[in-house]
Formats: C-alpha cells, sequence, structure tokens
C-alpha cells in the first residue's frame, strides 16, 4: 500500500541524517526514525518524556474504549423501564455481544500499530468508537427501535474492546525491556477502569435530569465530546515509530505452541470473569435485589454495579507485583482457589442471601479475577523465555522466544477476552431454562477447580521445570 512505500522512502531520507539522542528525527506524518528506548542516552535525553506523552494518550483512548464496550450491558437493565420489549434472553444478548465481537478484533488489531502506525491507528481507533457511542444514543431513543439494529449496534461497541491489544502493543515499542512491565500495567489498568468508569456514570446522566423519565440517549452522547479531545490529542501528540515492526511469522509460531493455549484457557478464568461479570453485573443485581440496583442521590440514581470491575481494576497490577515475588502460576492457582470457594459460597447461600452479602462476595469475587489477570498476564513470558532455552541456549533462541511471546501476548488477550460472552450467556441459559442462576454458578465452580487443576498440573507441581524456574 501507499503507507508502506511512503514508510520506506521516509526511512531511505532520514538514514543519512546524523543519529541524536536529545531529539527525535520526524517525517512527515510524525514518524519517528531514531527511537532506541534501550539505549540510556537516548531514553534520558528525549526518550522518556516521549513515552510518557504517548503512554498517557494511549490510556485515555484505552479507558474510552471500555467505557463503549460496556454501554450496551448498562443501559440494557433500562431498556424494559423505558419501553422497549426485548426479553430477558434478548437483553443478555445485548449484553454479550460487545465482548463476542471485541474479543475477535483484538486479534487483528494485534498487528494494526505495525502496520499503520500507533498514532494512526488510535486516531482511527478512536474515531471508531463514535459509532457505537452516537448509534447506542438514536436507537435508544425510539422504543420501537427492531431488536437486529440494537444488537448490530451492541455489536459495533466491540471497537471498544479491541482497543485493548492494538494500545498495549503500541505501548510495547515505546518502552525498554526494564519498564515494559511498569508501563503495559498502567496502560491495561487504566483501560479497565473505564468499565467502573462507565458503570457509575450513565446511571447518573440518564436519571439526573430526567424528572420522572429516563434519557437514555445521554448514555451514549455524554462520552463523544471526549471521544474527540482522543482523537485530536492523538493526533497532535502521539506518535509513529518506524521500527514498530509486525510479527506475522512470531504469531503463526505462537499458535503452535501448546502452552499459548494452555495460558490463554486459564486467562479466559481470570479476565473472562473479570469482563463478564463487568457486563453482566447490573442485571444480577436488577434480578436477584431490585431494590438495590439504583440508589437515589438527589435527582440521580446511583447503581453499586461500578464498584465490582472498579476493584477489578485496581487489583490488576497487584497481581503482576506478587508475581514477581511468588510466581504468576502460583498466584494464579490462588485466585482460582478463592474464586472457586467464593462461587461456592453463592451457591449455597443465594436463596437466603442479603444484598450487602451478595455484594461483598462478588467484590471478592472481582478483586481476585483483578489479580489474576496480572499473574496470569506475567506467565506469558516467562513461559516462553523457559521453553526458548529448552529448545537451545543460544541468542538465536532467545530471540525467537521473545518473538513468540509478544505475539502471544496479543491472541492469549483476545482469546481471554471471549469470557466476556460465555459467562452472560451462561447465566442466560441458566434463567432461561431453570428460572435461577444458580445452575450458572455451579457450573463456574467446577470451571474454576478444573482451572486449579491444569495451573498445578502444567506449572506448579515439583516435578514441572517451570516450577523449577519460578513461573
Amino acid at each position: 500500500m501507499r503507507v508502506s512505500a511512503q514508510l520506506e522512502s521516509e526511512t531511505q531520507t532520514t538514514a543519512t541524517l546524523p543519529a541524536s539522542t536529545t531529539s527525535l528525527m520526524m517525517t512527515k506524518g510524525r514518524w519517528v526514525h531514531n527511537w532506541d528506548a534501550e539505549n540510556p542516552e537516548f531514553w534520558e535525553g528525549i526518550g522518556q518524556r516521549t513515552a510518557a506523552t504517548n503512554l498517557r494518550w494511549s490510556i485515555f483512548a484505552e479507558f474510552l474504549g471500555f467505557v463503549v464496550w460496556q454501554l450496551f450491558a448498562i443501559i440494557a437493565v433500562y431498556l424494559p423501564a423505558a419501553g422497549f420489549d426485548y426479553s430477558t434472553s434478548q437483553l443478555f444478548w445485548l449484553i454479550s455481544m460487545p465482548s463476542l465481537i471485541g474479543a475477535t478484533l483484538r486479534i487483528p488489531y494485534t498487528f494494526m500499530v505495525a502496520r499503520f502506525g500507533g498514532r494512526n491507528w488510535t486516531i482511527v481507533s478512536a474515531l471508531l468508537l463514535l459509532i457505537p457511542a452516537l448509534g447506542l444514543a438514536f436507537a435508544v431513543s425510539n422504543t420501537s427501535t427492531p431488536f437486529w439494529l440494537m444488537l448490530t449496534l451492541a455489536g459495533l461497541a466491540g471497537f471498544g474492546g479491541g482497543n485493548f491489544a492494538s494500545s498495549m502493543a503500541n505501548i510495547t515499542y515505546f518502552y525498554p525491556a526494564s519498564q515494559k512491565g511498569w508501563a503495559l500495567g498502567l496502560n491495561a489498568a487504566g483501560g479497565n477502569l473505564g468499565a467502573a468508569v462507565a458503570q457509575l456514570i450513565v446511571p447518573v446522566a440518564i436519571t439526573i435530569f430526567a424528572a420522572g423519565s429516563l434519557q437514555l440517549p445521554l448514555a451514549g452522547f455524554i462520552w463523544v465530546p471526549l471521544i474527540i479531545v482522543a482523537v485530536f490529542g492523538a493526533w497532535r501528540s502521539m506518535h509513529n515509530l518506524s521500527t514498530a515492526r509486525s510479527d506475522v511469522r512470531g504469531a503463526l509460531n505462537s499458535l503452535r505452541e501448546p502452552h499459548l493455549w494452555i495460558i490463554a484457557t486459564l486467562y479466559i478464568g481470570t479476565f473472562g470473569s473479570f469482563i463478564g461479570f463487568s457486563a453482566v453485573f447490573p442485571k444480577l443485581i436488577a434480578d436477584t435485589f431490585p431494590e438495590f440496583s439504583a440508589f437515589a442521590l438527589g435527582t440521580a440514581t446511583v447503581s453499586l454495579a461500578f464498584l465490582g470491575p472498579l476493584v477489578g481494576s485496581l487489583s490488576r497490577p497487584y497481581g503482576g507485583k506478587l508475581a514477581d515475588r511468588f510466581g504468576g502460576a502460583r498466584i494464579t492457582l490462588c485466585s482460582f482457589a478463592v474464586m472457586a470457594a467464593v462461587t461456592v459460597a453463592l451457591v449455597l447461600l443465594l436463596p437466603t442471601l442479603n444484598f450487602w452479602m451478595f455484594l461483598g462476595l462478588f467484590l471478592v469475587l472481582f478483586t481476585t479475577s483483578g489479580i489474576g489477570n496480572g499473574s496470569t498476564y506475567r506467565m506469558i513470558p516467562a513461559v516462553f523465555a523457559i521453553n526458548a532455552i529448552r529448545a537451545g541456549d543460544t541468542s538465536e533462541a532467545r530471540m525467537n522466544g521473545a518473538r513468540t511471546s509478544a505475539a502471544a501476548l496479543g491472541l492469549i488477550s483476545a482469546f481471554g477476552a471471549y469470557g466476556g460472552f460465555l459467562v452472560p450467556q451462561s447465566l442466560n441459559l441458566s434463567i432461561t431454562t431453570s428460572g435461577s442462576y444458580v445452575p450458572a454458578f455451579s457450573g463456574f465452580v467446577l470451571v474454576y477447580l478444573a482451572l486449579m487443576a491444569l495451573t498445578y498440573a502444567c506449572y506448579v507441581r515439583r516435578s514441572s521445570i517451570f516450577a523449577a524456574q519460578g513461573v
């Protein structure tokens, strides 16, 4: 394409320029050609400041991506009261469809930064968020909106879910190896907070000036100015790196690696639980404790559903820290154990639980899933590095291991997001066939126990080479 030709031409032009560690060699379109984060002089001179600027705008854009990703899950609870004649099953499809599409989009989004540039793709991916945000605003303004159209718009909200993969890939290129973990953790946590903020702000926005009626279009309209700010900020302040390269070969190699599929399965259990329960938590509260689904705050109402994704987002970095100290596999194993125990309590006590016990158990579940997100993600580079050394302790083997690991990070984040579809649909099947959520939670217990066994067998048991290396 012309982008590639232009980049090649610009690279040839700048090749004759003197190397600089105190300034950026940029050409049209804010393409940087002398990026060298591993050079201490360059990093201290210009790199650190530039990387921080790109990180801030990347977090903001990804934050809005998570906001848009959650909009239909939040608004679905209010549709029946607003006059929409949708069945329970249809509401669950509106809740789960964004995760299905978002998880799928994460796969191509992983390669978009290297193809088009981090700045350019941040602009495009942020602009795409306007489609579901404005589409939702107009669709909910008319109660005769057909379900197929509403479901299509819910699928387009998956644009927000795809942003995570491209945002993480972009920030990876900006930071030296010694600081990638911190930068990626901050980027992920900042994005995940979008789910919590959306669940806090949207109920307030649609009720504060309602005067007895819901103002559902505001659920989409209020984010439009912020999306425009993100687009402008990315256009004005972010950079494209000519050194960023797609690694399709690394991605194909990682797909042939059994541990990619094992860790992806574990990540469905941790991140999939986080994003799945984040999406469905408002409806669970409304169905199980309708009197506590909203609290009056002046003329507005507030839902406590935002607390779940909030604690899950804030706990994620601690999962990485604990993994650094005790090993990611051990922390992941403990996370599944606690998640299983909490879910058992929900199964046994759900018929007699009061709301505050219900909320407390779910906050523990969210916190533990967040810790598991961080620890499981931390396992990926460690597992692939050990496998590379086993294949041959050479510089080439280590390089191939690093390439495969980098590709696996994006693919595993995509597979894990499918949990956001599986969790709501499991609850949908449970409530429509049995009239209760208990069968679904019983199934979750079995899943968490199975994931515990898988984690132990592959990475924790003493005879495992990964346990010996402290994975």
